[in-house]
């Protein structure tokens, strides 16, 4: 009989401490639970896993490695693919990709492929300056190309980084002060720190990558004129930071927020420490609307801020979109799920400030273009929800100012840039992906745009130099 053993669990704070700080929750496998972990691995003839991973990461021969405590092998051979491990091990929905078709999962638990990864980032930030010069630091022939890179989030880092290897003379022109994207201003601390980030942002400037920041391109400065200043090719990769709204009666009392706005006032500008004068709401009850990852990520963070948190999403348990880990998460640290009841008015006292949402009851139907069962509201079922913060996490689009600032740049009707499949968009030398594209989506779905945009960037230069 196969080995049906389970997977190793990883250690974690406990919730009853988490919730006052925001240090990582999950604490990494150590080097024998690591092992053991890798072992698990049946080292599959035709392994499934690695078309899984948007990125194809050789998944069993950094397992092979790691069981046998191979760490820099193994840091060796997922690099060779994937610019950012660490980031990757922490939050990438490893359950719905590689993991989702482990083999071993067909008879009991996956490969916890995704903590393995990090085990081996982590490993290596430790100890590979002892052991190695880091692969990014290698020596690498210069072509005397040059490629503008605008957004620093996931893809841009990954075509940055690709370009690079290539010998590209690379610059990335950033909005924020500081370098990442969504994983410094999006991601929680507990979920994220952003000690990693910064090291493997360290690895890309290692490369030789220059990195511009507080510099809005389609304001500070167009496409055209990057073009202009003698860039070959430009890649944007800004994401969809425009976030929605309801569009319900109350929706600019004192209190209401978008989840981008919480997010970045306590991961950006640390509205969680107080030495930092960060102007946030201190809610006692905060009510977050929305089932994604990025509703989990408000809705902990405003529990270690203090409030009683409740959840309010229009579908059930069963549909919520969010990772399973998250949502598992949220309940053990003490926040409360409202089900099936979807914001019809916030409502609000003299002061403008926020003191309830109205809500209506729902039933799920009939399956819609999402595959998911359909909600409607259920007449005369409406009721309130004491709040003194409301956060609305129901999702976010592109910001348009860069097509609108770039003539020939196509964009379709929900502001997503229009790109071919090899990621060059309407405009001659300039190639797009990730978010900006798709919409919300992974941060290893953007790394995965990111190389195919520098493979047709590099084909697209070479060409046009012949």
């Amino acid at each position: 009989m196969a080995d049906q053993s389970p997977r190793n669990a990883i250690p974690e704070q406990d919730p009853k401490a988490r919730i006052t700080n925001f240090d990582e929750v999950a604490l990494g496998y150590s080097e024998e639970l690591a092992i053991a972990e890798a072992s698990r691995c049946w080292q599959c003839k035709r392994p499934r896993c690695i078309n899984g991973c948007p990125v194809m990461v050789d998944i069993p021969a950094f397992n092979s490695q790691i069981a046998a405590g191979d760490f820099l092998a193994a840091y060796q051979t997922i690099v060779q693919t994937n610019l950012l491990p660490a980031i990757c091990g922490r939050v990438c929905p490893q359950e719905s990709q590689c993991e989702l078709v482990c083999v071993r999962g067909n008879r009991g638990e996956a490969v916890a492929i995704g903590r393995l990864e990090r085990f081996a980032a982590d490993w290596f930030s430790i100890h590979g300056d002892k052991t190695t010069a880091a692969q990014f630091n290698a020596p690498i022939a210069k072509n005397d190309h040059k490629v503008a890179i605008v957004g620093a989030g996931p893809a841009s880092l990954t075509c940055a980084a690709d370009l690079a290897h290539l010998g590209y003379a690379v610059c990335i022109y950033e909005a924020f002060p500081v370098a990442g994207g969504v994983l410094v201003y999006g991601i929680p601390e507990f979920r994220l720190p952003k000690s990693v980030v910064a090291r493997e942002v360290e690895n890309l400037t290692a490369l030789g990558v220059n990195i511009v920041t507080n510099t809005v391109v389609g304001r500070t400065i167009t496409i055209d004129e990057l073009m202009a200043e003698g860039y070959e090719a430009v890649f944007v990769g800004t994401g969809a930071g425009l976030p929605s709204f309801l569009g319900i009666p109350g929706e600019n009392l004192l209190g209401v927020y978008s989840a981008n706005e919480f997010l970045t006032r306590i991961n950006l500008m640390k509205a969680y420490l107080d030495e930092y004068d960060t102007p946030v709401v201190q809610a006692k009850k905060a009510l977050v609307i929305g089932g994604g990852n990025v509703a989990m990520d408000a809705a902990r963070s405003a529990r270690r801020l203090g409030a009683d948190v409740t959840v309010v999403y229009r579908r059930g348990e069963d549909e919520l979109p969010a990772r399973i880990e998250e949502v598992h998460h949220a309940q053990e640290e003490g926040i409360e799920f409202c089900y099936l009841a979807n914001p019809v008015s916030i409502l609000g006292g003299e002061d403008r400030k926020v003191t309830a949402v109205e809500c209506v009851r729902m039933e799920l139907g009939g399956l819609d273009d999402s595959n998911r069962r359909s909600p409607a509201p259920v007449k005369g079922s409406n009721f309130t929800i004491e709040a003194d913060v409301v956060i609305v996490a129901i999702g976010t689009s592109p910001n348009p100012l860069i097509s609108k600032t770039t003539e020939g740049l196509l964009a379709s009707d929900d502001m997503c840039l229009v790109i071919d499949e090899n990621g060059a968009t309407s405009k001659l030398g300039v190639f797009a992906g990730g978010d900006i594209v798709t919409g919300s989506a992974t941060v290893i779905q953007a790394m995965g745009a990111g190389k195919t945009a520098a493979q047709s960037i590099d084909h697209y230069i070479r060409t046009i130099s012949e």
